[in-house]
């Protein structure tokens, strides 16, 4: 997000924060002091969010910060470890026999979505048949909610550079926004359209290129 927009995200949050302030009154013409309370914890959120995503380095850093401005809390020490054990094995039962390919490196959990499984030939919609697969992954997701969510769409080499990013940035945002529909909280989200750049096999053979073609969800904690 640019700075721009992110100085009218803030902004828009700050004047809804004033109008937050003001007295809400019930039917008898008093001051509803509970709905006032619970709408200025809303907008509280909503400032922390907004406040995060303007701090950071990078894109973890601004995304870690907005997740913690939104009330999420963030994992110490050896819990980061037991936390993704625990995710981590859970995934493995729930998408068994769904096509996703589950692996880790260190803390970070990836789901490997294939495009094959995914997506039709050429589309950037999700399969209907592969809804139960993510439903599931989206319970999961919901359950263990302290760590990044980072979608990413990758492509083979085959068409031009603009294709590719604009196929994988599309491919990559229907996961997310499907994720974020079964209430996983768009807060944890970081979505990225990558092209061609990164291939995991050898883009001159047939099967090389179908396992370069695929959506990757990578799980990072949030850490304190």
């Amino acid at each position: 997000m640019k700075t721009a927009s992110l100085k009218f995200v803030v902004l828009g949050v700050c004047m809804a924060a004033f109008v937050s302030g003001c007295a809400t009154y019930d039917a008898q013409g008093n001051v509803d002091d509970h709905a006032r309370a619970k709408r200025g914890a809303l907008i509280g959120a909503a400032i922390g969010t907004a406040a995060g995503l303007l701090t950071g380095d990078s894109a973890v850093e601004r995304r870690q910060h907005a997740m913690v401005g939104a009330g999420i809390g963030a994992l110490a020490g050896g819990a980061v470890g037991n936390y993704q054990d625990k995710q981590e094995a859970q995934l493995r039962r729930d998408t068994a026999g769904t096509g996703i390919d589950v692996s880790r490196d260190g803390d970070v959990i990836k789901l490997n979505l294939p495009d094959g499984v995914t997506f039709d030939f050429n589309k950037t919609d999700i399969k209907p048949q592969f809804y139960p697969a993510l439903n599931t992954v989206a319970g999961t997701l919901r359950q263990y909610n302290q760590t990044i969510v980072e979608v990413s769409g990758h492509t083979d080499s085959i068409g031009s550079d603009a294709a590719n990013q604009l196929v994988s940035e599309r491919r990559a945002q229907s996961v997310a926004s499907y994720l974020q529909a079964q209430g996983v909280q768009s807060q944890r989200f970081e979505v990225l359209g990558l092209g061609k750049r990164f291939p995991v096999a050898d883009n001159s053979t047939d099967y090389g290129r179908s396992l370069n073609r695929r959506v990757e969800i990578r799980l990072l904690p949030l850490r304190s």
